[in-house]
């Protein structure tokens, strides 16, 4: 699969995914979809993150979300528990990064 085809396939499992997401009763914002290569940096050099360039969000790979239910912000890991285990049944490259929160 070509790098194209991996970030298109992405976007196609975002769009699933959102869709679940309303379907049962979440509501989404948007947080961070792309990274440009000074933020990578930025965020490298504050510590946020160690990935620097190697990002997916500089691949055009992941993407941030705010995920709500019943109005409020979902913040605890076993509530946002079953959202990951859909999100990562949509195809093996999906991950939720925040798996260690419990």
């Amino acid at each position: 699969m070509t790098y194209r085809q991996r970030q298109s396939k992405f976007m196609c499992d975002v769009g699933h995914f959102l869709m679940w997401l309303y379907d049962n009763g979440y509501e989404v914002t948007t947080g961070e979809f792309e990274r440009t290569a000074m933020m990578a940096e930025y965020y490298k050099k504050i510590g946020k993150s160690n990935a620097g360039m190697k990002s997916r969000h500089c691949q055009r790979m992941a993407m941030d979300i705010n995920i709500f239910k019943d109005g409020e912000l979902l913040q605890d890991f076993k509530d946002l528990e079953p959202i990951a285990i859909k999100w990562e049944s949509l195809d093996p490259n999906n991950s939720w990064p925040y798996r260690d929160w419990e």
